[in-house]
């Protein structure tokens, strides 16, 4: 079964690997908060893990194992929290653990530069951690547990991947970021952002837990903040001089590749349905 799947080209390795995690992503959203829970605190600990492994490859020594757990905290606290399971001053809970950091590395005496790889630790949380933790605002927006939030910016989220994708396949020529990445193009984003809309159209017509204009807005978001996400997910590729971020996922890269974009339009997403 691997080997037959390893023949196949890229693109298609990419749908097929595509729809698999789509389903399974999906299919755990609707089954329930649990399942849920489940599979995106496993995707927030192996892309904080995917994330130290990088950054130790360009020489930095970030607290791996604790700033992951960290993370995975921040994210089970959050869903406990808008499940109303525990009080939200349970969250005074995660300020020990982050200051342990600085105490953890006071007794790392051969590194150089310590702070450097306090920064990197805590970057993690902040760009990865904190990101997924948000999601669990989105699922229990209203009060309790609703999956057409999530799925819905997860639609339209890959809707716009795919229409950049295939629209800078076929049509790219203008570039549009080509410092940082010299495949994206304007043609290609605008692709996106076309079957972006149409989607979040569709969605807007069956998922009604918000307005028909709040969901035109998500998409805005999503088209905007997602191409972003990836823009800062190049860069940083590019700061250690690496292709993908990893291979855990055939024909996409890495989980930080697949999910670069929710990573940046997440915090815009719940800031925009928590204000208005």
């Amino acid at each position: 079964m691997t080997s037959a799947f390893n023949k196949l080209n890229n693109l298609k390795q990419r749908i097929l690997a595509g729809v698999l995690g789509a389903l399974i992503i999906v299919g755990s959203t609707l089954l329930g908060e649990w399942s849920y829970a489940v599979v995106f605190a496993l995707i927030c600990i192996f892309s904080q893990l995917e994330f130290y492994k990088l950054v130790g490859l360009d020489g930095m020594l970030p607290l791996k194992s604790f700033g992951t757990f960290v993370g995975f905290m921040i994210f089970s606290l959050t869903f406990l929290v808008e499940h109303e399971m525990v009080p939200a001053r349970s969250y005074f809970l995660i300020l020990p653990f982050w200051s342990m950091i600085f105490l953890i590395k006071l007794y790392k005496k051969t590194e150089k530069k310590p702070f450097n790889n306090i920064a990197i630790t805590f970057l993690c949380i902040i760009y990865v951690a904190v990101p997924f933790a948000l999601l669990n605002v989105l699922v229990f927006y209203g009060g309790s547990y609703s999956y057409q939030i999530i799925v819905g910016c997860l639609l339209i989220l890959w809707a716009s991947d795919t229409g950049a994708y295939f629209a800078g396949v076929q049509f790219g020529k203008r570039k549009l970021f080509e410092r940082v990445s010299p495949k994206k193009s304007w043609e290609g984003s605008l692709g996106g952002a076309v079957l972006a809309f149409a989607m979040g159209f569709v969605i807007s017509r069956y998922f009604v837990i918000i307005e028909n204009w709040q969901w035109a807005v998500i998409t805005g978001i999503i088209v905007v903040a997602g191409t972003y996400g990836d823009l800062v997910e190049s860069l940083f590729k590019r700061s250690i001089a690496i292709k993908d971020s990893g291979s855990s996922i055939p024909g996409h890269g890495g989980f930080l590749d697949r999910f670069d974009g929710l990573l940046i339009s997440t915090p815009f997403i719940t800031a925009f349905l928590k204000i208005f």
